[in-house]
């Protein structure tokens, strides 16, 4: 059985997609899901789907190895960022190479970085007059949004699209091709 951690910040929607994907799967299994915010809906899916959850404070993350302790005992076959909102730390991006990976609302290396995030990317791509926008899913290194690229999607934006209507779009890549993704990782893995 192959492990999913699931590192989610917020409301959890890209989370639930991904555990609905592989709730019925026979290889894979998402083992924890790491949370840093007491109020984010993630905790409540989690609670509900009856999968372990961890909260866990900005020191223990950036300052002890407890983290990657809980992590290793598991072990992750993959990390996947959904909404996390933290940069991950050097420790565990050593401990875990080419096996955190993220979602990012834009097409890199445009629009990413920190403070990047959610609603301001959008926001920042209608200010500019882009064309298209889209998700990027990449590997985690020690800055943010700059690890190796895995996956680019693209959707068109229109002059009349605001940054709730354009989040929309980009949500429909993101729950089409996250899931799909983190799966063939996985099979790569297993040498399928």
């Amino acid at each position: 059985m192959k492990n999913l951690v699931i590192f989610a910040s917020g409301a959890g929607t890209n989370a639930k997609n991904i555990i609905d994907y592989f709730k019925n799967s026979s290889s894979v299994r998402v083992a924890l899901i790491v949370c840093n915010n007491p109020a984010a809906g993630v905790l409540q899916i989690a609670a509900r789907e009856n999968i372990a959850s961890l909260l866990i404070n900005r020191h223990s993350f950036y300052h002890t190895e407890e983290i990657y302790n809980i992590l290793k005992d598991i072990p992750p076959d993959l990390i996947v960022l959904a909404g996390f909102l933290w940069k991950v730390p050097q420790n565990l991006v050593n401990a875990f190479p080419n096996q955190i990976i993220n979602i990012h609302p834009a097409l890199l290396p445009k629009y990413g970085g920190k403070g990047m995030y959610g609603a301001y990317v959008h926001e920042a791509i209608i200010a500019a007059g882009e064309k298209e926008s889209g998700i990027t899913i990449h590997y985690v290194n020690e800055k943010y949004d700059e690890g190796e690229m895995i996956l680019q999607k693209k959707c068109s934006v229109a002059a009349d699209d605001t940054p709730e209507s354009l989040a929309q779009k980009v949500h429909q890549l993101e729950y089409r091709w996250y899931p799909e993704t983190i799966e063939k990782i996985l099979d790569e893995e297993k040498g399928l």
